[in-house]
């Protein structure tokens, strides 16, 4: 069966190569999605940059906000259970491709996503070119183009139906949560699992220091904030939001390799916070300024 339509943005092209069964599933936001994907080049040979079959492992991302490639999403969410679909993207939805299967190749290979020696340079050439050590990938990031997705949509699990990452989830979904956590940790507390138990408190604690330091940073308490976002990227050093709000909090207190350290990593964890984190780094510049100024004329005077 094929059938080749528009998803309803521009850029992208779907050929259904086999129906799936059932209506579309419901991708509202907290929605666990695994899949299948094979990535193309859109030349003669249909070269294969990445396939989660050979790496024997299906993808798993989380609607909303927890995967940084946010057209998948957009894919995904045209899809049935069982369906095998390839999707062309045009540019404008592939610029952060090499960056996002640099994490998932460093991943299947064991290693820490993460690859910080590239950063070691500074802030400066952030959004400049640099290897990503993997060469197919380095020519992607010097000259995007556009891309073959082939996914195979395997299922959807709503929220209620696993366990979410507290990370992952809403402020308004962490305060849900602290009481369960609290519950769950008593419980194992009686059964004289100790150990466990103190993850269960640990966990609620960090959920309500996640929705504390929003409050922090707003009543300017920034190094409580400082505090309570080091405790949580501790506990789930994944958090993205985590170090962008320390990030911020570095920078009102003048903490500015801190800062840029932590904007650093937000960018690694997820390239799609780019806008966010050159506004904040375009901020911090000024307030560098400023200071360095103000430092300047305090010094002429006293001597």
């Amino acid at each position: 069966m094929q059938d080749i339509m528009l998803v309803g943005l521009e850029g992208i092209k779907k050929t259904i190569l086999h129906g799936g069964t059932g209506d579309i599933p419901k991708f509202i936001t907290g929605a666990k999605v695994t899949f299948h994907f094979r990535t193309q080049l859109c030349d003669d040979e249909r070269t294969v940059i990445d396939d989660s079959k050979v790496v024997g492992t299906p993808m798993e991302i989380v609607i909303g906000n927890m995967f940084k490639l946010d057209i998948w999403e957009t894919l995904l969410s045209s899809m049935r259970i069982g369906e095998v679909a390839e999707f062309w993207c045009d540019i404008i939805h592939t610029g952060v491709y090499p960056l996002v299967a640099k994490s998932m190749r460093r991943i299947a290979e064991g290693k820490d996503p993460v690859d910080w020696h590239i950063h070691t340079c500074g802030m400066a050439n952030m959004f400049a070119y640099h290897s990503l050590g993997y060469d197919d990938l380095d020519e992607l990031m010097k000259e995007p183009k556009p891309l073959y997705f082939v996914l195979e949509l395997i299922r959807v699990q709503q929220p209620s139906e696993y366990n979410r990452e507290t990370w992952a989830m809403s402020d308004e979904e962490r305060l849900k949560v602290v009481p369960v956590l609290h519950g769950q940790g008593n419980k194992l507390y009686k059964q004289g699992h100790y150990q466990e138990a103190t993850q269960k408190y640990k966990e609620a604690i960090i959920c309500i220091k996640n929705v504390q330091t929003k409050c922090l940073l707003r009543m300017e308490e920034y190094y409580e904030a400082i505090e309570h976002t080091s405790d949580i990227i501790n506990q789930h050093p994944g958090d993205f939001k985590a170090y962008y709000l320390r990030g911020k909090a570095h920078a009102e207190v003048w903490n500015e390799a801190e800062a840029r350290q932590d904007f650093s990593r937000v960018l690694d964890l997820d390239p799609g916070m780019k806008k966010a984190v050159k506004r904040e780094l375009a901020v911090l510049n000024m307030r560098m300024e400023e200071k360095n100024q103000e430092d300047r004329n305090k010094y002429k005077g006293m001597f």
